[in-house]
C-alpha cells in the first residue's frame, strides 16, 4: 500500500480522484477550491493543504488541472510538488500536450521522478464510474506500479516510453471527437433544413455508417434536448485543439480538418460566451445555415 496525491479536482478530477479511496494507505487532495477539498475529504481523503505537501507526503501524484502553464508551475514551481519533495512518480492526467510532457521528463528523470503522462477520455459520468480510456507514455520498468492505480479510473493503454506518447495519442483522439461534432452539426443542419426530423436523423444516422461519437453520444444527450450541456467546454476544447495544431505544424503535417474544428470552437465561444459547452458548436453550424438555433 502507498500514499497517493492528487491535485486537481474539478469535474474530472473530483471522480477520479474519489476512485482511490480505499486503494491505498492514504489518499491525500488538493485544490484551490476548498469546497472540492471537503468534498473528498467527506469520502475518507485527506487534506494535503498545498501541492507541496503532496510532494513531501506521497509516493505517487497524479494531476488533473485545465492548461499547460498551470500544470508545469504545478508541478516544477516554487510551491509545486517538487518543491516540497520527490515523489516516486507523477502522473499527468491532464491533456498538456506532448511538448510539455518532455519537458517534465526531463525535470523530473533528473530528480529521480518517474514522469509519466496519461491524459483520459470519456468525460465526466465515466471519471466517476470507472470506465475512462487512459492513453499512457512513461518509464516501461516501473509502469506496472503505476497501473493498478491507473485501472480505477478505467482502461489504460500503454503508449510507449517516449514521454508524451500518451498526450500525442489524445491529441489524435480529440481532433476526431471535434471533427465528428463539426460534421454531424453540418449534417444535420443541411437535414433540418430540408424539412427532416433530426430525432429521426440521429436514430438512422446510429443504425447506419455515418455513426459516430457525436451522433452517438452528444446529440441525444445535449443537442436534440437543445441544453448543451454534455460537459466539456469549448474553451479547454479549442486548447486541445491549439495544442494539436502546433504540434502538427512541428512536425510538417497539416491538419485542415483540424483549422475548420478550431474555427467552428472560436466562433462557437464569440456567440456563447467563456462557458459555453462544445456541444455548441451546432447553433454555429445552424445560424450559418440560415435556422433558428434557439428554436
Amino acid at each position: 500500500m502507498t500514499t497517493v496525491g492528487f491535485l486537481g479536482l474539478g469535474r474530472m478530477g473530483a471522480g477520479m480522484a474519489a476512485r482511490l479511496i480505499g486503494q491505498c494507505e492514504r489518499l491525500l487532495v488538493h485544490d484551490i477550491d476548498s469546497a472540492a477539498v471537503a468534498a473528498l475529504v467527506a469520502q475518507g481523503a485527506e487534506a494535503a493543504g498545498s501541492a507541496g505537501s503532496l510532494g513531501q507526503s506521497c509516493d505517487i501524484v497524479f494531476t488533473s488541472l485545465p492548461t499547460p502553464a498551470i500544470v508545469r508551475e504545478a508541478i516544477l514551481g516554487a510551491d509545486g510538488i517538487t518543491a516540497g519533495g520527490s515523489p516516486r512518480m507523477i502522473c499527468d492526467l491532464s491533456t498538456s500536450g506532448p511538448k510539455l510532457a518532455a519537458e517534465l521528463s526531463g525535470a523530473l528523470t533528473g530528480k529521480g521522478i518517474a514522469s509519466f503522462d496519461a491524459p483520459v477520455s470519456g468525460g465526466i459520468a465515466r471519471a466517476h464510474d470507472g470506465t475512462l480510456s487512459l492513453m499512457v507514455g512513461g518509464p516501461e520498468p516501473v509502469y506496472e506500479l503505476l497501473r493498478p492505480l491507473l485501472e480505477r479510473f478505467g482502461k489504460p493503454f500503454y503508449m510507449g516510453a517516449t514521454p508524451g506518447a500518451g498526450q500525442t495519442m489524445k491529441l489524435v483522439n480529440n481532433l476526431l471527437g471535434a471533427v465528428a461534432i463539426g460534421v454531424t452539426a453540418e449534417g444535420m443542419a443541411f437535414g433540418i433544413k430540408a424539412g427532416l426530423d433530426p430525432a429521426r436523423m440521429i436514430e438512422v444516422l446510429n443504425q447506419s455508417t455515418g455513426v459516430n461519437s457525436a451522433t452517438r453520444d452528444k446529440w441525444p444527450k445535449s443537442v436534440l434536448p437543445r441544453t448543451f450541456d454534455f460537459g466539456f467546454a469549448a474553451a479547454l476544447s479549442l486548447k486541445d485543439t491549439n495544442l494539436l495544431m502546433e504540434e502538427a505544424a512541428a512536425a510538417g503535417v497539416p491538419l485542415p480538418l483540424g483549422e475548420i474544428v478550431r474555427d467552428y470552437l472560436e466562433r462557437t465561444l464569440a456567440r456563447e460566451g467563456p462557458e459555453a459547452d462544445f456541444t455548441a458548436i451546432a447553433k454555429v453550424v445552424e445560424e450559418a445555415a440560415g435556422l433558428d438555433p434557439e428554436r
